[in-house]
């Protein structure tokens, strides 16, 4: 935790950088199971280095996966499973992820365009909500900056739910980041990379050092 902020490094595909968000103060390593992202760590790659990652909450980040796959997930032993998903999912399939992964540990990540809001049934099928930026070509990593007053209204309006702020967060809007979202969670990735799925130690440092900063100055919320 950096300043009352927790902290999630996302798009780790090496022990080195893992062990660099460490270094940091992350307190969840994030690993995307999903094949077609530029930063996708196939899962027996995940676990021929698990016994050597440091000992942080770790966080299997996947696209509407299957109920083998997610299964599979839980065996590898991650702590959390992030879920993204279009705005048109099966509720039964949230409730289908729930089962498996348990609500404390499920984190739902919709796919939601820009006026529409978290729907009270992915609320309830999991205790943390991720927020990402829409774009429509894709599921999170695309770099841009998301609606940290909509996310803001949220957080308040269902202190029920954990709120994970990501999307193009970086040392330089970080600070303007938490004064408009009050987030607690913050998840980077690209924001602190030298190319997609290489992490840059010296990014990572000047990002926590901001991040300590701002909370430090009270802007989260509650």
């Amino acid at each position: 935790m950096i300043a009352g902020v927790r902290l999630k490094v996302c798009g780790l595909t090496s022990l080195v950088d893992a062990e660099a968000a460490d270094r940091c103060g992350a307190d969840y390593l994030g690993f995307i199971l999903h094949p077609r992202s530029p930063r996708f760590l196939p899962l027996a790659q995940y676990l021929a280095m698990a016994s050597r990652l440091p000992d942080r909450r770790r966080v299997a980040v996947s696209v509407e996966p299957t109920a083998a796959e997610l299964s599979a997930m839980t065996r590898a032993g991650f702590d959390c499973f992030q879920i993204h998903f279009g705005s048109r999912i099966d509720p039964a399939r949230l409730e289908e992820w729930s089962g498996i992964a348990g609500r404390d540990r499920l984190w739902l990540a919709p796919k939601l365009p820009p006026e529409a809001d978290v729907p009270a049934v992915v609320r309830a099928s999991a205790q943390t909500v991720l927020m990402d930026t829409f774009h429509a070509a894709g599921f999170g990593g695309s770099g841009l900056t998301g609606d940290w007053a909509k996310f803001a209204r949220h957080r308040v309006a269902f202190p029920g739910n954990f709120w994970f702020l990501a999307g193009g967060l970086n040392e330089t809007n970080i600070g303007d980041a938490l004064a408009a979202s009050g987030a607690r969670f913050v998840d980077v990735n690209s924001g602190v990379e030298s190319s997609p799925g290489v992490k840059d130690e010296a990014k990572l440092r000047r990002f926590a050092d901001a991040l300590r900063v701002a909370a430090g100055s009270g802007n989260p919320g509650a």
